[in-house]
């Protein structure tokens, strides 16, 4: 049995992947919910993310509201948030996204998993010089959100890195 400090990290973004971009398929928010786009969310997709055996930090644009908002919709409990400062977010080559150095430095030699909708070629490239342990940066389509085949590819990954 992994215990949870040798537990994968996975480092999750809320638009894309969790709020497909694509049409609603028919969802529609409530009347006062606030942003209708929540309405996208799939109430099932926190319990799929917790079977996966990781540790779940959010590293999206929403910060703390993921933890207000997000995660009661979908069946979360309260996450860490991968916060990253300005100069930080700037700092190494031109195109590397803002979170890379970010979830890279919270995961130390920790194997994780990113899964978000902008993953391009320079993140991969850094991660691939900067991180001691294994990874998977998991590309998700935004118009699409979290698919089966997605879940089944995190869930074969995070087994590998002892989730």
């Amino acid at each position: 049995m992994t215990s949870a400090a040798e537990r994968p990290l996975l480092f999750l973004d809320v638009d894309g992947p969790l709020i497909p971009f694509g049409s609603a398929t028919g969802a529609v928010a409530p009347a006062g919910a606030g942003n209708p786009l929540l309405a996208r969310l799939d109430p099932r997709a926190g319990a799929r993310l917790m079977d996966l055996g990781c540790d779940l930090v959010w590293a999206t644009t929403w910060m703390e509201e993921a933890n207000t908002v997000v995660a009661p919709r979908i069946g979360l409990p309260r996450l860490p948030v991968l916060e990253c400062s300005e100069p930080a977010a700037r700092a190494g080559p031109r195109g590397l996204h803002w979170k890379a150095r970010a979830l890279v430095e919270w995961a130390g030699a920790r194997p994780f998993i990113w899964v978000d909708d902008e993953i391009n070629a320079v993140d991969r490239q850094w991660v691939g010089a900067a991180h001691p342990g294994p990874y998977l940066l998991h590309r998700v389509d935004p118009a699409e959100g979290l698919t089966d085949a997605d879940f089944a590819v995190l869930a074969v990954t995070a087994r590998s890195f002892g989730g």
